[in-house]
């Protein structure tokens, strides 16, 4: 593992640098998915504050969903090189992305179509950070051939266990392969966003199975009660969008050229 990268006499945490990367490849994706639409906006700067308030969002659901930690550490937790949520990240970047969109008069749900492709890729991305730094994100042991022990992590294990970070990389980069292609076919307003709220829930979900996270309720985690709201949202959305009128992106991104 790496948790740092040294350099001369400064630590680069690899974790923040893929983060970093993360929001680099999720703004050149948004920004290639505005431009074949015919959006004149601008991505990057819409994936940066998205990307800003999601870490603050991620960082508050973790301090709600772990109190003890908060109890025992107090605000230090606030600026920890750990303890991020999806969710949290998910809420706030969302928040963020619907106003912009309203702001740039596009309009709040085609701006998470926009967006979704980016998401998917970027959240795996993100998570090779969780990966190389070895912060706890990993797995129960498992016996399976690619368990793997992560003894210089910032949380150490000498057990194997399941790399969940690399499932979420897989995950995310199947997901935002699948959005990009169907954004590029007729789809009702939402249609997008609905489907990657399914098909994300639907990996957290899973991969929950696995996870070290505590059960709360049913057997379940927080983790796993959030990713079934986040299906039935998007189950919802889906079904809402297939019965408005379907547009064509080719289409859309010539009247959005000729206005």
């Amino acid at each position: 593992m790496l948790p740092y990268l040294h350099i001369l006499r400064f630590n680069l945490p690899t974790f923040g640098l893929m983060l970093w990367l993360a929001a680099v490849v999720a703004a050149f994706i948004m920004d290639r998915n505005f431009k074949r639409a015919g959006i004149d906006a601008d991505a990057v700067g819409m994936v940066a504050v998205a990307a800003l308030l999601g870490i603050v969002g991620a960082k508050l659901w973790h301090v709600i969903d772990t109190p003890a930690e908060f109890r025992a550490y107090g605000w230090r937790v606030l600026w920890d090189s750990a303890g991020f949520a999806w969710y949290g990240g998910l809420l706030f970047g969302i928040s963020a992305l619907m106003f912009q969109g309203w702001w740039a008069k596009i309009g709040m749900l085609r701006t998470l179509d926009l967006a979704a492709p980016a998401a998917a890729v970027g959240y795996g991305v993100g998570r090779i950070g969780c990966f190389l730094s070895g912060d706890g994100c990993y797995g129960i042991p498992t016996t399976l051939p690619w368990g793997m022990s992560f003894p210089h992590g910032i949380e150490p294990t000498l057990q194997r266990v399941h790399p969940t970070p690399l499932y979420e990389l897989a995950a995310g980069l199947v997901i935002g392969l699948w959005l990009w292609r169907r954004g590029g076919k007729p789809h009702g307003t939402g249609a997008i966003v609905g489907q990657y709220l399914v098909l994300t829930g639907t990996a957290r979900f899973l991969v929950e199975f696995v996870r070290r996270n505590p059960k709360v309720l049913w057997g379940l985690s927080n983790a796993q009660l959030a990713s079934a709201g986040s299906v039935i949202a998007g189950a919802a959305l889906v079904w809402w969008a297939a019965r408005r009128p379907a547009t064509d992106p080719d289409e859309a991104a010539f009247a959005e050229k000729a206005a």
